[in-house]
């Protein structure tokens, strides 16, 4: 059992769960010139302090260097519509610019001695949170370039009237250097948020469109019931209609084309009876509850006739035990669970060396169902991510029957279904060896009637 359950990975979005792929298409046109507006609104507010205050500089570049960024920004709102999302390139590329006018401002107000030098994070910062990693990686090299030649090289830090302010070469270096480690942290930890909640985001909504698969599924027994209902009584009024123009048929061609309809209509009525005779169609206070017995023998049903790898074969068996004197349960069921529990059945027959078990106990307060295989258990390194949306290959997948390579989506789709049902979910090893998947209940949460 070392990936996730082939049967969720499956209805994945396939290998498209890189960095790069979760980012990819996330920088809207209105985005950009919203927080482009801020940033000139923002520079020409400072200006205008800066100059009301006394202080010397070079204001017709500062505000050349302003105007050009918010003529580029009105330029980009008006050739794109504000809902469409930039491409990879193309906002690396816009991004890129906001890093060269806000360096151009700050390299004619002092360069790296400008505290101001700091809002160069800013475009790196909104990269690492919308764009792949190529791109990141670009921007952040291209800002850190920059910190350092304006370290070096720059216009004079505005001064006030009758105070002159000099910064040595190395506190500047140093100033480039903290900008560089600014730019360089607050990235990362935004793409690492980033990056996980995009993750997790796409897996819910893989989760989402399981779960009412499942639900869709379970509803046609209930369907099916309501259909043989509805139609049992009609058929029969064609059945007596049919029996009477038999009768009296006046001539043996209506008589033979009246029989065929009783015949028919019989036809139908006994695909209704056992439609309606078979669990899974039945009323829907039958349907809705099963034996804890039925519970896990549904589970291992698929594989009940020993999944075979080649030479050896593997027995999948189902046990349920409780408190002596207790009366076995009655469960609600539950597509969430029976999803689940089949596919960490698929993946443990995928991995066991000869068997696999699954076994149900229950007491006064609990009900808990557990699948355990013989197979080489969870690597280390899988077993700390799982319960997570990742994407792997399967360590040890050249033990497994299938060669299946699986995606920890599985396990966290079928964790996610298990735990919306009140379970508390856990995985391990055994002992001496093996992988064991269990989930627990309170009674309330599962016991049908509770």
């Amino acid at each position: 059992m070392q990936g996730g359950p082939a049967g969720l990975d499956d209805i994945a979005v396939g290998d498209d769960w890189s960095e790069g792929a979760v980012h990819r298409g996330r920088l809207r046109v209105r985005t950009l010139v919203t927080l482009r507006w801020l940033v000139v609104g923002g520079e020409t507010a400072l200006l205008l302090a800066v100059l009301s205050l006394g202080f010397a500089a070079p204001y017709p570049l500062c505000f050349a260097v302003v105007g050009a960024g918010a003529w580029i920004n009105l330029l980009t709102g008006l050739a794109s519509p504000g809902r469409r999302v930039f491409g990879d390139t193309e906002a690396a590329v816009q991004l890129g610019l906001d890093i060269v006018q806000i360096s151009a401002l700050v390299f004619v107000t002092g360069g790296s001695s400008n505290p101001f030098v700091l809002m160069l994070i800013a475009p790196v910062t909104l990269a690492a949170a919308t764009l792949p990693l190529r791109p990141v990686l670009a921007l952040g090299v291209l800002a850190a370039l920059l910190s350092g030649l304006l370290a070096l090289y720059s216009f004079p830090l505005p001064e006030a009237p009758g105070v002159q302010v000099i910064f040595p070469l190395s506190y500047r270096i140093g100033a480039a250097l903290a900008n560089i480690a600014g730019v360089a942290l607050t990235a990362g930890y935004v793409r690492q948020a980033a990056v996980e909640s995009a993750r997790m985001a796409l897996a819910l909504d893989v989760t989402q469109a399981v779960l009412a698969r499942e639900q869709r599924l379970s509803a046609l027994g209930a369907l099916a019931a309501a259909a043989a209902h509805e139609l049992g009584t009609p058929l029969a009024t064609i059945s007596i209609v049919a029996k009477e123009l038999s009768r009296e048929a006046p001539t043996q061609t209506v008589k033979d084309d009246a029989d065929l309809l009783v015949s028919q209509a019989e036809r139908c009525r006994e695909i209704l009876r056992k439609l309606t005779a078979t669990p899974d169609a039945a009323a829907d206070e039958v349907h809705e509850r099963l034996s804890l017995r039925q519970l896990v023998h549904e589970v291992i049903e698929p594989h009940a006739k020993a999944a075979s790898g080649g030479a050896k074969e593997v027995r999948v068996e189902a046990i349920v035990t409780g408190t002596t004197g207790m009366k076995t349960p009655d469960v609600r069921r539950m597509p969430e669970v029976t999803h689940a529990f089949t596919s960490f059945v698929e993946n443990a027959v995928d991995f066991a060396a000869s068997e696999v078990l699954v076994s149900a106990r229950f007491d006064a307060e609990t009900l808990s169902i557990e699948v355990r295989d013989d197979g080489p258990g969870f690597a280390p390194e899988v077993l700390a991510k799982l319960g997570e949306p990742y994407v792997t290959t399967r360590p040890g997948a050249e033990g497994s029957r299938t060669g299946h390579i699986g995606m920890g989506l599985g396990f966290f789709i079928a964790k996610t279904l298990l735990e919306r049902t009140g379970a508390l979910v856990t995985f391990q090893n055994g002992r001496p060896h093996g992988a064991v998947v269990s989930a627990r209940w309170p009674r309330s949460k599962i016991e049908a009637g509770a």
